[in-house]
Parts: structure tokens; sequence; C-alpha cells
């Protein structure tokens, strides 16, 4: 952790984190928003493999969202990552993803895989996986999992599936 995020707590969100996990995301400008009644029931139901990143006072400045494949339980898929834009360039979406997949792997040692999907040109997120993969000693594969013509509601972008790992131990 650097010195600019030393006095940054990462824990598991809680239904109250709900409302600021979805203005963060909200605010990011690149996320897709889900509805903040979904991030209500994310915070309840997957907490264990989500994180929050607070300041001091509490304050939820950034997450990371994700959950256990159901057919594959080893491999945890990330659902979204956003900070708060007042605390971006400090490397705090890299703590979490570090720091949450500590945690599971500590909790559920057979995550041995970390998936995630990406829009072409958000170059943000493709630096953020391709260093986490460096720093986990982890080969990268990726896919298209989701072709533009699969979504319903107009233009997407295709969703490409980052598969990192296995990750080093």
């Amino acid at each position: 952790m650097t010195a600019a995020q030393a006095d940054l707590c990462i824990d598991r969100p809680s239904m109250a984190d709900g409302a600021a996990l979805w203005r963060i995301a909200k605010e990011s400008g690149t996320l897709d928003l889900n509805s903040s009644y979904s991030y209500l029931l994310w915070c309840r139901d997957f907490a264990a493999t989500s994180a929050v990143a607070r300041t001091e006072g509490g304050e939820p400045i950034g997450f990371v969202t994700g959950y256990i494949r159901p057919e594959d339980p080893r491999t945890l898929l990330i659902w979204q990552v956003a900070v708060d834009a007042a605390h971006r360039g400090r490397g705090l979406a890299a703590a979490l993803l570090d720091g949450l997949t500590a945690r599971l792997v500590a909790d559920r040692p057979l995550v041995t895989v970390v998936e995630t999907t990406i829009t072409p040109g958000n170059t943000a997120s493709e630096r953020l996986f391709a260093s986490y993969a460096a720093r986990h000693d982890a080969p990268v594969s990726r896919e298209v999992l989701f072709g533009e013509e699969l979504f319903p509601d107009g233009p997407h972008d295709p969703e490409v599936m980052y598969r990192i790992g296995p990750l080093s131990r």
C-alpha cells in the first residue's frame, strides 16, 4: 500500500454502502450503471466477494464487486471496479483488487483464476488487469464473451473476457 493509501481501510461493503457505490459508479463515466437497487443487493448478497475502500472517516471512495462463478468455484468474476474521481491515480483500484483476492484466496483456497470483461478501448481497465496479472505472475487470455449483437438495448461494444490465472501463491 502506498503512502497515499495508508489512511484508507479496505474491507467488505455493507448495505449502507450501496448508495455510495451507485454514486461512484454513476460518476465514473465509463461503467454501465446498474439500478441503485442492484448496488444495495450486491452489498448484501455479494459482500464476501467484493471490497470497498474507505477514508479514515468511513466514507466509501472506491469499490470492486465480484462473485464466485457457480459453475466454476475456482473463478472469481470481477463485475465492476470504480474509484471516486478525487482519489484516482493513487493505485487504489489495484489495492482493492489485490486486497479482495488476497482475502478470498485465504478464505477459499480453490480460487485460482480471476475473470473480468472489458470493452475495447477502455485502456484504464486494460492496464489495471494487465498490471494485476503481472503482480501475480499469471498469464492472461482474452476472447470476446458477449458480441455486440447480443445486447438488446441498442449499440453496445463487445465485452472481451480477460481470464487471469492460475494465480501464483
